[in-house]
């Protein structure tokens, strides 16, 4: 069977390209919109708090439509319709509504369309980074430009300008939407949820769910104040942008050589080598924040600390949850990790943050990244240990 490589590419090459304006412009929108700080605190929460019930509500419809193929499309032209609302002059009391709306469709259409392209993988999931790795370079690219665009010619910004440029991504990602479907043999009882929590409960897959999250929650900081951190040190914008960007760029590279990994080695392993990295990465963000070049250093783990974690991440719910199933754990995987974690995480960050400017948030972020490196390694790879040395020794 033939992966539509171009067709899926496409659609993580619109999604994030819009993510890539949305996630470091957005408050600069809300600004131009004449919102305080808090309101747009708030309007940001509402970002995270969808992510904990959209995946799994849309990725649980979808396993039990007939034709998911259909809520997929209805998912992305209702995120589009959603997000137009913001070209109007709505009263600050409506910006929330209409954000909550827009979040909740744009959070759940990635985990189902996950899904999509591992039933068109199948035993070849190795190949996801090369399909994945289109989602880095349109986020890179739109960053680039629009932060080129917003700044004008350095008299007014024009950020209040921003829905009007982002709208075409999203009307760019329906047409990808309307271009991609599920592969073939992928039938209505492969999405049966009977069955799905007797793998959750098993101990393996527990744990990695549970790494997951430790994992997410130690980006809290990171997500958070990490900007914030390196200007309280000193550093320009300029110098930010560059912190902000190296990691990505060697996201790339990840994503475009990772399934040869895959081919080698079990998953589980490079789930603890992200975790391990980012233990080391957060300790180094604690303590080490004015030294540019080890600053460098360590954003370049950003390349195994979020896109090699996906990555595995992708390949072991493969692995956990066969053909239509595996929209659940996209759901549970998406909620509870990015959604749950990711809310307790900045939470955390913003408590621990007022005893020493973000040093104790950091080492906290590693203590995390540490607990879900030992969970993995002793749910996940000593087993794998055990088993080899078993079969070495049997006769």
């Amino acid at each position: 069977m033939t992966v539509p490589v171009a067709r899926l590419s496409s659609f993580y090459l619109f999604y994030y390209a819009a993510l890539g304006a949305f996630t470091p412009y957005w408050s600069l929108f809300l600004t131009a919109r004449g919102m305080s700080v808090t309101a747009i605190s708030v309007m940001m929460g509402l970002w995270y708090a969808t992510r904990v019930i959209a995946p799994s509500t849309w990725t649980s419809l979808a396993a039990a439509s007939a034709r998911p193929i259909r809520l997929l499309r209805v998912g992305c032209v209702l995120t589009l319709l959603s997000f137009a609302a913001f070209l109007l002059p709505l009263p600050q009391p409506w910006m929330y509504p209409a954000m909550v709306v827009f979040c909740f469709f744009y959070n759940a259409v990635m985990p189902q369309f996950e899904s999509i392209t591992l039933t068109h993988l199948g035993s070849d999931s190795h190949r996801y980074g090369l399909i994945r790795v289109w989602g880095s370079l349109g986020f890179i690219a739109v960053v680039t430009l629009f932060g080129w665009l917003i700044e004008g010619d350095g008299t007014a910004s024009r950020a209040g300008l921003l829905p009007w440029m982002m709208l075409p991504l999203f009307a760019l990602l329906v047409a990808s939407a309307f271009s991609n479907h599920y592969a073939r043999g992928i039938g209505k009882t492969d999405g049966d949820a009977s069955g799905f929590w007797q793998i959750v409960r098993r101990p393996p897959v527990l744990a990695f769910f549970l790494a997951a999250f430790m994992e997410q929650l130690s980006f809290g900081p990171y997500y958070t104040f990490f900007s914030v951190y390196m200007d309280h040190h000193g550093y320009r914008t300029s110098t930010l942008g560059l912190l902000w960007t190296i990691g990505v760029v060697f996201e790339v590279g990840v994503f475009f050589t990772i399934g040869r990994f895959f081919r080698r080695y079990d998953a589980s392993w490079m789930l603890l080598i992200a975790l391990v990295s980012s233990c080391l990465r957060w300790a180094v963000t604690a303590l080490f924040p004015e030294n540019l070049p080890v600053m460098l250093l360590a954003q370049t783990a950003h390349a195994l600390g979020f896109a090699a974690f996906f990555a595995a991440a992708m390949q072991m719910l493969a692995t956990y949850f066969p053909g239509r199933l595996n929209g659940h754990g996209q759901g549970l995987l998406y909620g509870f990790s990015s959604g749950v974690g990711g809310v307790l995480g900045a939470l955390i960050a913003g408590q621990l943050w007022k005893i020493d400017d973000g040093r104790t948030a950091f080492l906290a972020g590693s203590g995390f990244a540490l607990v879900g490196a030992l969970l993995c390694f002793f749910a996940l790879s000593l087993p794998l240990i055990r088993a080899r040395r078993s079969a070495a020794h049997t006769p």
